[in-house]
């Protein structure tokens, strides 16, 4: 450090991000993704407790592990229009998929039980060949 003053003529700036600070949120999000996973919860809160403690990793991976915290604004604003982007696509989409969900369920109407059958349900109908 006595260097750099020396050189520079100020003091070095060292306001980088606390990674010891860091790793334990990301131990903790880690920590409360298991508990959740682990849990009896619906499905759907499940999948949306998890997604959202993931995204919570990904910003503090982006932030600080990646230096975005440190970066001009414009350079944050770069980084966050995919993210809109991405999540506005997804939640295009919904509509089709639960839709599509819903067509490739099981119906029972129209199913005939072979057991019910007057004839042999494997072996096809006898044919008769005409006698020439």
């Amino acid at each position: 450090m006595t260097t750099q003053v020396a050189i520079s003529g100020h003091e070095a700036d060292h306001s980088g991000p606390n990674y010891v600070a860091v790793f334990i949120y990301l131990a903790i999000l880690t920590g409360i993704e298991l508990v959740v996973y682990a849990t009896g919860l619906p499905q759907v809160a499940k999948a949306g407790l998890l997604i959202a403690l993931a995204g919570a990793q990904a910003v503090l991976a982006a932030m600080y592990l990646m230096h975005l915290a440190m970066e001009k604004k414009a350079l944050a604003l770069i980084a966050i229009v995919p993210v809109v982007l991405v999540t506005f696509l997804c939640l295009m989409l919904l509509p089709d998929l639960t839709a599509r969900m819903w067509t490739k369920s099981e119906h029972k109407i129209g199913e005939t039980n072979p057991a019910e059958m007057e004839e042999n349900p494997v072996a096809p109908p006898a044919q008769q060949v005409p006698q020439h």
